[in-house]
């Protein structure tokens, strides 16, 4: 699948979402579970692709300030999350993970003193539901990603994620992320 043709499945979800106040993961669902088997399997490796390039240092430090904390699998779901904002605030994110702290829903959780901003579980599984709709097997797609993935999908964890620095150093935090580090962290003074 080609990335324009992954971004629109994205936005296509986005906009019925809102217009239906359907939750974005649902939306998402029923639009992957309108197409065949082998193009929901592309869009599970687009999004994997998508999904490893922000397996970075600073994408998991952002989400460390947004989330209180951020374990392995809660960073799993912070760069779904980013995914689920559309194309335009992934691609911010991923120049200047930052830059999230001009996201209207980072603003209002920061002030709000809320750390499930951005972490969306469900949008990891999407391709998984759009499957079992499909066939109506939830084991289904994990069977079709089985002869599918050894030939599409490339190992990332050798990835480099760039430098790693201390996430609990306020000074490190501001210095590397300022806007984010001042929502959360206060001034730094």
């Amino acid at each position: 699948m080609k990335t324009d043709r992954f971004w629109n499945i994205i936005e296509s979800a986005r906009s019925s979402a809102a217009s239906s106040d359907v939750p974005f993961h649902e939306a998402l669902v029923e639009l992957l579970a309108g197409n065949p088997p082998q193009e929901v399997l592309e869009y599970a490796e687009r999004f994997d692709e998508v999904h490893d390039a922000l397996y970075r240092w600073d994408v998991w430090a952002a989400a460390y300030l947004i989330g209180g904390g951020c374990s392995d699998d809660s960073f799993m779901d912070f760069r779904a999350g980013v995914i689920a904002l559309g194309q335009g605030w992934y691609e911010r994110t991923a120049l200047d993970p930052d830059n999230l702290a001009e996201h209207p829903t980072v603003i209002a959780a920061a002030s709000a003193h809320r750390d499930e901003a951005l972490f969306y579980e469900e949008v990891n599984y999407a391709a998984v539901g759009a499957f079992e709709r499909l066939t109506g097997n939830p084991d289904a797609f994990y069977e079709a990603w089985a002869r599918y993935q050894p030939v599409a999908h490339q190992d990332t964890d050798a990835e480099d994620m760039g430098g790693d620095f201390d996430f609990d150093d306020a000074r490190e935090m501001h210095q590397r992320l300022p806007h984010l580090a001042r929502l959360y962290l206060g001034t730094g003074d």
